[in-house]
Formats: C-alpha cells, sequence, structure tokens
C-alpha cells in the first residue's frame, strides 16, 4: 500500500473517531427552543457537514482502494456506526453485516445488530446477538445494559435483573447505570427498587447531570430542577439535545409509572424528535411510545 494511500486512511479514521466522540452541529441546539406545556423543546440537532466528509472519503476508500479483509471490515464498521448515528439505520446494518463476513469476530458488530433486532421485536435473534459479543469478549461492558433491555422488553424480567446488575457492578458511580437497574427492577417490586435506588444513590457523584435525573426519581428534585440543570456545565453545542433527549425519556418512564399515559407519551415525542439517534434513550422511545399508545386505547 502506498504511502498517499496510508495516510489518506490514517486521515478518515482520525476523522471519523472525531465524529463518533462527539461534533459539533451546524445548529446549535441551545437556539430556537421555547416552552410548550411546561415542558422544554430543543431544536432538532442536524448532521454536521463533517459527517457527510467522512462518508464521501470512507465510500471512496471502500470502492477504490486495495484492502486486507480486516482492514475493509473495519472500514465497514466505521461507516456503519456513523449512517447509526444520523438515523440511517438500514444502511448501517448493511455495514455491520458486510463487517461480520469479513471479520466474523467482530463483537462490536454484533452489539449494533442486537440492538436493532431489540427494536424490531425480534428478541430471541437480539438474545444470541448480545450472547455472541459475551462468548468473544466476556468483558464488553455494554452488552449487559444491551442484553438486559432485549430480556426486558422481551418479559423476561428475571434474566435482565441479572444482567443489569452485572451493568452496574462496572461502575457503580454512573447514575444511568443505577436508573436502569431501576427500571428493570421496578417492574417487579417499585417499592424494593427504589430502596435500593437510594442505597445506590450514595454512591454517585453529586454535581454529575444523571445523579439529577436520579434525585427526581427519588423525589429530591423537581421536574423544573431537571430541565435547569439540563442547561448547566455545558461542553459542546450537542450536550443540551443530548441531555434532553435523555431527560424526556426518563420523564416518560415515571410517568408510566403513574399511570399518567399522556404525559408519557407527549415526552417520548420530544425525546424522538431530538434526533440524537445513537442514545440508548432514543432507540427504545418508539418501543415504549408504542406501548403508551396501547395503554391509552385500553383507558378509552
Amino acid at each position: 500500500m502506498s504511502l498517499k494511500i496510508r495516510t489518506a486512511i490514517v486521515a478518515v479514521l482520525a476523522a471519523a473517531s472525531l465524529m463518533l466522540a462527539g461534533c459539533a452541529t451546524t445548529q446549535s441546539p441551545l437556539e430556537n427552543h421555547n416552552d410548550v406545556e411546561g415542558k422544554l423543546v430543543v431544536a432538532p440537532v442536524m448532521p454536521d457537514y463533517k459527517v457527510e466528509v467522512t462518508l464521501a472519503k470512507l465510500n471512496e476508500i471502500l470502492s477504490a482502494v486495495e484492502l486486507t479483509n480486516e482492514q475493509r471490515a473495519r472500514f465497514h464498521y466505521d461507516r456503519g456506526v456513523i449512517y447509526d448515528s444520523v438515523g440511517l439505520r438500514l444502511l448501517a446494518r448493511i455495514d455491520f453485516m458486510q463487517a461480520l463476513k469479513l471479520q466474523p469476530d467482530l463483537a462490536d458488530a454484533y452489539n449494533f445488530l442486537g440492538i436493532y433486532y431489540t427494536q424490531e421485536g425480534d428478541y430471541d435473534s437480539a438474545y444470541e446477538a448480545f450472547d455472541g459479543v459475551l462468548e468473544l469478549s466476556p468483558n464488553y461492558d455494554y452488552a449487559y445494559l444491551n442484553r438486559g433491555i432485549a430480556l426486558y422488553y422481551g418479559d423476561r424480567n428475571d434474566l435482565a435483573v441479572k444482567d443489569m446488575q452485572a451493568f452496574y457492578a462496572g461502575d457503580n458511580k454512573d447514575g444511568y447505570r443505577a436508573l436502569w437497574l431501576y427500571l428493570i427492577q421496578s417492574k417487579d417490586n417499585v417499592t424494593e427498587a427504589k430502596r435500593q435506588l437510594q442505597e445506590h444513590r450514595q454512591g454517585l457523584e453529586a454535581d454529575a447531570w444523571s445523579t439529577v435525573i436520579v434525585d427526581h426519581y427519588l423525589g429530591l428534585k423537581s421536574r423544573d430542577d431537571v430541565f435547569a440543570a439540563a442547561k448547566s456545565g455545558l461542553t459542546h453545542p450537542k450536550e443540551y439535545a443530548e441531555r434532553l433527549c435523555e431527560a424526556y425519556f426518563y420523564l416518560a418512564k415515571m410517568a408510566i409509572e403513574t399511570k399518567q399515559y399522556q404525559d408519557a407519551a407527549n415526552y417520548l415525542r420530544l425525546a424522538l424528535a431530538t434526533n440524537i439517534y445513537d442514545f440508548v434513550e432514543h432507540r427504545y422511545a418508539r418501543i415504549e411510545l408504542a406501548k403508551v399508545k396501547g395503554l391509552l386505547e385500553e383507558a378509552k
């Protein structure tokens, strides 16, 4: 491989890495927001032009450069991750499948396919995909989260709890892990789940954004406190939209718990409207919305 081609590949990989780590948006989500029925609304995040440039370079390399199977698999995977981040799930899936044909032991690709199977309600295929991830990489932390969520939506809550406990044990200072463990446990026993959440709260960082949501679940902070905290300490333009995506989802889950189904539906629609496609809260907001719509129909 020539030095020019090798340099181009390194440059594209570096650019892709920056994209996946988080990029500036063409329109700041701090702009053009207002208050609707007491809920903050954020302008949907639009893809950065740099994403399009990176995709164009990846397309060129995949079509014009001679690569080893491992290199080609990695480029398909990287392009799939970018497609996923902008909501092009079908194109992402095709790339992940192609990557696995070239490199069958690519655990990351199986993880994405498992997520897609969960979103489609094909839980058996999701379990198989996540089992494959953990066989290939036993310490793949987020496979426990994703398999636990699949088990949760697949009504196998006893196994879901075990996976979420394993995920929480991986970092007990992470408020998101404490929240997901609560959500899974509360399906069986809300009182005990809340008792454990109170216990887990003691180990969380007091000033972390995720801790604010935990405190709301524990009745220590109001909804207004959550939205105020979402605007505090932002480090990049996309972060406000990301926080609102999370806030809307977890507020919706609380509204479902208290049987405020219309509020839950509104929050879930707002979560989807943020366009933060690669966040777990956005991925499963559509499943939750379908369930809430069913509950609203039953209530008529």
